[in-house]
């Protein structure tokens, strides 16, 4: 059994973007520059926008922290979004989830222009990724693909279950595994909350890729022999013997399922430190194609 190190990997693409960097003021050329929108003062949420923050500053990215109180307005963060589509200075944004309720996020995500859209979630983009055409690849699925093609895991002809529809992780991760190339060519099972003989499913898949949210739902009892096991989800579950008073799970029984498969990630350690790494990559082809527009 192999485990795939989301946090080395993670490493490596920062440092090869850093290389990148480094080259781009060494010509004296603009270094990237992500922005981060951020509503509110929910906890997961500012953990996760700085640890964006230092990640850009590792790499030698600019960045900007727009932080925005939980009373603000929709037209007041539409009015944020057009100012950050029409600076040449920024390169790629995101816009933090979830909103507060006073706010439509579907109309948020549209209105960010899809050339900076580094989280990939504009139907612009969207379309463009089903089309197999070149764009943002949404940033938890660009990494578990990195993770899939740098641990030269076999896609082509496997039978690939995914578990949870989002439009984050599940349905992008249904297309791009069915898509031809690699890490690709797989035969894709989406499957929900509706889905019957979910069990039955996943037991004959030969990739598992769970984005579910429910704390080791995926038992060894239902993963076949030397399957390779994508675990997206992360829950803290209340624990009152670590001195956080919680414990970060994933969606599968780790030490259970581990013993049979052939691959699996870490929760914590897998999968979410690849998301940060891939909207670095992201922000990087954003300032490569911004340069080309304008020469």
């Amino acid at each position: 059994m192999t485990i795939l190190d989301g946090k080395k990997v993670s490493n490596d693409i920062k440092n090869e973007i850093k290389v990148e960097v480094d080259k781009m003021k060494a010509n004296g050329e603009k270094v990237p520059h992500l922005a981060a929108v951020i509503v509110g003062n929910d906890g997961a949420s500012l953990t996760y926008v700085g640890s964006k923050v230092r990640a850009c500053e590792r790499v030698g990215f600019e960045s900007t922290m727009v932080n925005l109180s939980n009373t603000t307005s929709e037209i007041e963060l539409l009015d944020t979004i057009e100012d950050l589509n029409q600076n040449d200075d920024i390169d790629g944004f995101i816009i933090q989830l979830p909103l507060p309720p006073q706010i439509n996020t579907q109309k948020v995500l549209m209105a960010v222009n899809p050339d900076k859209d580094v989280d990939g979630f504009h139907p612009t983009n969207f379309g463009k990724m089903a089309l197999d055409m070149s764009t943002f690849i949404p940033a938890t699925p660009f990494g578990i693909l990195e993770l899939l093609d740098r641990y030269n895991v076999d896609t082509k002809g496997k039978h690939t279950v995914v578990i949870g529809r989002s439009h984050i992780v599940g349905r992008p991760m249904s297309i791009l595994m069915g898509r031809k190339g690699f890490p690709g060519n797989s035969t894709v099972t989406l499957t929900h909350s509706h889905t019957k003989n979910i069990t039955q499913i996943i037991s004959q898949a030969d990739i598992i890729i769970s984005a579910l949210g429910v704390p080791n739902f995926l038992k060894a009892e239902m993963v076949k022999d030397d399957a390779v096991i994508i675990d997206v989800g992360i829950t803290r579950v209340p624990d009152d013997s670590n001195k956080r008073g919680y414990v970060i799970t994933g969606d599968v029984d780790f030490e259970n399922v581990s013993k049979k498969a052939s691959f699996i990630t870490p929760v914590p350690g897998g999968v979410g430190p690849m998301t940060i790494a891939m909207l670095l990559k992201n922000t990087l082809l954003a300032r490569e194609r911004h340069r080309s527009a304008s020469n």
